[in-house]
C-alpha cells in the first residue's frame, strides 16, 4: 500500500516537473521569436512586415475578406497541427518532434508580434494585442496541455516496451482519445473567434 502511494506520488511529481518545463520552454520560444525580429536582415524585416501588412489590410477591406474561406483554412491549420502531434504521441519517436512543433509555433507567434510592432510603432501594441488575446493566448496553452499528454503517452510506451511496465493500454487510450476530442473542440471554437470577432475587433479598432 505504502509503496503504490510512493509511486503514484513520484509519478506526479515527474508530471508536475514535465508540465512545468513545457510552460518554461513554451514562454521561451516566445521570447526567442521576439528577439529572433532585430538580429534577421533588413530585407528579411521588409518580407515579414509586408506579410503583416497584407494581413491587416485584408482584415480592415470588408469587402476583399472571404470568411467561409478563412474559417476553413483556420480550421484546418489548427486541428491538422494538434493533430499530428496527437499522433506522434502514439510513438517514442514522436518525442523529440513534440517539443521541436511546439517550440516552433510559439516561436512564430513571438516573431508576428515583434514585427506587428515593429512595422506599426505604438499602435503596433494594440495590433498585437488583438492579435494574440485571447484566441491565439488559449491556442498556445491547449498546445502545451496537448502537448504534456502526448509525451506522457510517449513516455508510458517507452515504459512498457523497454523497462517491461505494464499499462492498461485501453483505459489509457481513452482517456487520450478524450483529450483529443476536448483538443478539437477548442479549436472550432477557437477558429469561430478567430474568423468572426478577432476580425470584426481589428477593424473596429484600427
Amino acid at each position: 500500500m505504502k509503496k503504490n502511494m510512493f509511486i503514484s506520488k513520484n509519478n506526479m511529481l515527474k508530471q508536475k516537473k514535465l508540465y512545468m518545463f513545457l510552460l518554461f520552454f513554451s514562454i521561451v520560444a516566445i521570447i526567442s521569436g521576439i528577439l529572433f525580429y532585430f538580429i534577421i536582415s533588413d530585407a528579411d524585416k521588409g518580407n515579414a512586415k509586408e506579410l503583416i501588412d497584407n494581413f491587416f489590410i485584408s482584415v480592415n477591406k470588408n469587402e476583399k475578406l472571404n470568411y467561409t474561406s478563412s474559417l476553413l483554412n483556420s480550421l484546418t491549420n489548427n486541428i491538422s497541427f494538434n493533430l499530428i502531434i496527437w499522433l506522434l504521441g502514439i510513438s517514442i519517436i514522436g518525442f523529440p518532434i513534440i517539443i521541436l512543433l511546439l517550440f516552433l509555433k510559439c516561436f512564430v507567434l513571438g516573431f508576428s508580434i515583434s514585427t506587428i510592432i515593429a512595422k506599426y510603432g505604438f499602435k503596433g501594441i494594440l495590433n498585437a494585442f488583438l492579435y494574440i488575446f485571447p484566441h491565439q493566448l488559449i491556442s498556445i496553452i491547449i498546445l502545451v496541455l496537448l502537448s504534456f499528454y502526448a509525451l506522457s503517452f510517449c513516455i508510458k510506451l517507452f515504459r512498457h516496451l523497454f523497462l517491461k511496465e505494464i499499462i492498461n493500454f485501453r483505459e489509457a487510450m481513452r482517456k487520450y482519445l478524450k483529450i483529443l476530442a476536448l483538443v478539437l473542440v477548442s479549436n472550432i471554437i477557437l477558429s469561430l473567434y478567430e474568423t468572426y470577432i478577432a476580425t470584426y475587433l481589428i477593424r473596429l479598432l484600427s
